[in-house]
């Protein structure tokens, strides 16, 4: 590191797990966010401890061969996106080198196949949001976005490169819609879920609406074609405003004749193209059998189990969120395959080896859990466990940290692991593992 006229400099000598340029200088660590592998940048410290610093990236003095043009003109500014700066290939790559060296550093483990990464379209690919809502008269009014990077503030958006064209384009538009409205200052936040055929926006909003603003919300969900929810209070209060035919949310899975209806508000995957592909690999990977039973831990709505049940198999979907589980047994009746699926609701994250052997014999296992992993689940499998276990993750050192228990405590082997994609200029790891026992 040295010193120019105003700010320092750094030889950034690789990427974390969160995107940002690695450097070292007078015996600290530097998280340099903005800067790329072999570049030296100009930057200014946020946040300084004794043994690392926290910094942006001020200019860039030594550009990466690797450097593009963001495409979004928030970026820099707006949270949701950290990796725009980088080229979208080498962004799966750096994601796919995160997942091996948590491996090795976390579990000291190598998958004896790495596969080949699971991709889709870099932009317009985000089919659940939350947008918050600010009031802010010194900015122009109200503010529709996401929040700014380390901030609660909300980025004065026009536009998101990641959301689909037609949802980027309602931003300008549900502005306007919300400053008309008689509480603009309490509507904090709305939740855009999309399905095959539908887009929801679900409006929280704190005080009750007059008839003027239900008049608006109607003429703007047949303005722009949207289905319009509203949420007073928690969660469970969320109902379905206009219009009232509607019909349900769901998304399909072509290659397993499924059809999953889901609420505005449920746990869906983020980037449908990529699930189906994920599942794809899941299912070869899983190789389910007609007549195996196997068990699908932390199910949700089913989008694992219902696949794996058209190869005949029967499956046993846990999960611990009982609306989850209630929408599962929904969708498998819907499909036709509810005399192949079986679901309960049970807190994995208290799994014992007595709850686990209760369930009964399993052929084999399909692990989903959320960034929290599912070590409990794992350190739980006794002799009787399956053979074989497919672990689709969205934390890298989660899934390192329970792999290492599988294979150094289980007698597992780490058959092979890859990356998917899930979200594009962000630094966000979906990754998918095979674990077999001799």
């Amino acid at each position: 590191m040295s010193d120019s006229a105003q700010n320092p400099t750094a030889l950034i000598e690789s990427l974390d797990h969160d995107g940002q340029g690695v450097a070292h200088a007078d015996g600290k660590v530097l998280f340099i966010e903005g800067a790329l592998p072999g570049e030296r940048v100009e930057y200014s410290s946020y946040r300084r401890k004794a043994s690392f610093e926290k910094a942006q990236t001020l200019r860039v003095l030594k550009a990466s061969s690797l450097r593009v043009t963001p495409r979004c003109p928030h970026y820099g500014v707006c949270g949701g996106c950290s990796m725009q700066h980088l080229d979208s290939v080498a962004q799966t790559a750096i994601k796919q080198r995160v997942l091996e060296d948590a491996f090795w550093h976390l579990g000291r483990l190598r998958p004896e196949v790495v596969y080949p990464p699971i991709t889709g379209p870099a932009w317009g690919y985000r089919y659940r949001a939350r947008l918050s809502v600010r009031l802010v008269q010194k900015k122009g009014g109200v503010l529709v976005g996401f929040h700014e990077k380390r901030s609660s503030y909300v980025v004065d958006m026009r536009q998101c490169e990641v959301l689909p064209p037609h949802v980027s384009a309602l931003i300008p538009h549900l502005r306007d819609m919300i400053s008309a409205m008689s509480i603009p200052d309490r509507l904090p936040q709305i939740e855009v879920s999309l399905g095959d055929a539908q887009t929801a926006l679900v409006f929280r909003h704190l005080e009750d609406l007059t008839e003027g603003d239900e008049a608006l919300l109607r003429a703007f969900a047949d303005t722009h074609k949207v289905s319009i929810y509203l949420q007073p209070k928690g969660p469970e209060t969320v109902y379905l405003f206009y219009p009232q035919d509607a019909g349900p949310l769901y998304y399909s899975l072509p290659e397993f004749g499924v059809k999953l209806q889901f609420r505005p508000i449920d746990f869906t995957q983020v980037n449908h193209g990529i699930n189906r592909m994920l599942l794809r690999r899941a299912l070869y990977l899983l190789d389910p059998q007609p007549g195996e039973r196997i068990a699908d831990m932390f199910c949700g709505l089913g989008n694992f189990t219902l696949p794996i049940a058209r190869s005949g198999a029967t499956v046993v979907g846990i999960e611990g969120a009982k609306s989850l589980v209630e929408r599962a047994l929904e969708n498998a009746t819907l499909n036709g395959l509810a005399d192949r699926t079986e679901f309960a609701v049970s807190n994995l994250f208290d799994a014992t080896e007595g709850s686990v052997a209760a369930l009964g014999h399993f052929d084999r296992m399909l692990i989903d859990p959320p960034r929290e992993g599912a070590d409990e689940l794992v350190k739980a499998l006794g002799p009787n466990a399956p053979k074989r276990i497919v672990y689709v993750s969205c934390n890298p050192a989660t899934l390192a940290r329970d792999a290492a228990i599988l294979v150094h405590e289980k007698g597992y082997v780490l058959k092979g692991a890859g990356i998917a994609n899930m979200f594009p200029q962000t630094s966000h790891v979906e990754s998918i593992a095979l674990f077999e026992r001799p």
